[in-house]
């Protein structure tokens, strides 16, 4: 099996990465600069990191919230992302992979209390995370085509008797850095009223005022059930969250499996998280540089002819299509000291191998001009 992999270009491996700051990293002994992951603001390298080592090791929380209780320290920063988010209550997961796990459990267990049955609908191009989700509770599911919200419209339009329509999105697309339509969603929540969850994790830190967010940005929050927050992207820590109302965050701590049987995240994590949302919601002078350099690198490649989507985010994705090809870029950019990672199926439908290049605030005009000279031999 690894050997047909390999054989079509798509064997997985991983690479010791050591970040030197937020744009630089060591690689196999040379210096790169760094176009992977999701460290949209620098906070990666710019949290206080005032808590010794030796003590963040030994001071773990015991066990799950709900046996040995909630410590102070994971009280406030619930209370911090609550505040930022401007909703009732949140809750915090080691991951934002399990937050989203414990969001569609829950949805789809208050459903079924309430003596119906859940569908979800989802866009094609949700998170893989979402999708396991989604599949682990075995409720029905209808899936439409990426931005397809006619499709959607149908599906809704056609819910069979006793059953509660879930829909979750995503606002920012992790690969295609496109931006899903929420005001569509938000239109068609109000003629059919579903369960909405959104999971904003590459929009949070970048969009909205101090960074809460696209929906917060369009004044669409009000219209979301469960909202998702990844942690370990523009907030630079790690971690994931669930925010909401008080009743829609106290059903996750009694539904939620992936948080009812989860230990708790140690009082030490806790506090960098509270900390981190604080610099997050400060960060407007980031912000603008990272929007900056956005419109930098997409008017360099513009002028280049490299084919963008019409929409802006800081993943911007250079679809090549074969494996092989997108790998020979990529080996290429990385012997001009630039580290861009290929991403192939099954991560993205076959045909559509890619450079997925994610930006920074801290990222330099030179940067910018380096990889766009780079791209194009």
């Amino acid at each position: 099996m690894l050997l047909s992999r390999h054989n079509a270009s798509l064997l997985r491996s991983r690479v010791i990465v050591t970040p030197i700051s937020a744009t630089r990293a060591l690689i196999d002994g040379r210096v790169f600069t760094h176009f992977a992951g999701n460290n949209y603001l620098g906070l990666a390298q710019a949290h206080d990191k005032h808590v010794p080592a030796a003590i963040v090791a030994n001071q773990g929380s015991g066990a799950a919230a709900l046996i040995a209780g909630q410590s102070p320290e994971l009280d406030a920063a619930e209370h911090a992302i609550a505040a930022w988010k401007q909703s009732e209550s949140a809750v915090i997961l080691p991951s934002g992979y399990q937050a989203n796990i414990a969001a569609v459990q829950t949805a789809a267990a208050v459903v079924e209390q309430s003596g119906r049955s859940p569908r979800f609908i989802f866009d094609k191009l949700i998170h893989a995370s979402l999708i396991d989700a989604i599949r682990s509770t075995q409720a029905r599911f209808r899936v439409y085509p990426h931005q397809d919200y006619a499709k959607l419209e149908r599906l809704l339009a056609q819910t069979p008797e006793g059953t509660v329509n879930i829909v979750v999105a995503e606002s920012v697309f992790s690969m295609d850095g496109d931006l899903a339509d929420l005001a569509q969603l938000s239109r068609l929540k109000r003629d059919f009223g579903f369960v909405y969850i959104l999971d904003e994790a590459h929009a949070s830190g970048v969009f909205g005022p101090s960074g809460s967010g696209l929906a917060h940005q369009l004044g669409l929050h009000h219209d979301v059930d469960l909202g998702v927050v990844t942690l370990s992207k523009a907030v630079g820590v790690s971690g994931g969250a669930i925010y909401g109302s008080t009743d829609a965050i106290n059903a996750v701590v009694n539904f939620g499996r992936a948080y009812i049987y989860t230990t708790a995240i140690s009082p030490a994590h806790a506090n960098v998280i509270q900390q981190a949302i604080e610099k997050v919601i400060r960060a407007d002078d980031r912000r603008q540089r990272l929007w900056h350099n956005i419109g930098v690198l997409r008017e360099l490649f513009a002028a280049r002819l490299i084919k963008l989507g019409d929409q802006a985010s800081p993943i911007i994705p250079v679809v090549l299509g074969d494996e092989a090809a997108a790998i020979e870029v990529s080996q290429r950019l990385r012997s001009s000291g630039l580290f861009v990672p290929v991403v192939r199926p099954p991560t993205v439908p076959a045909g559509t191998s890619r450079l997925r290049i994610t930006l920074c605030s801290e990222h330099s005009e030179a940067d910018l001009i380096s990889l766009a000279n780079a791209m194009k031999p």
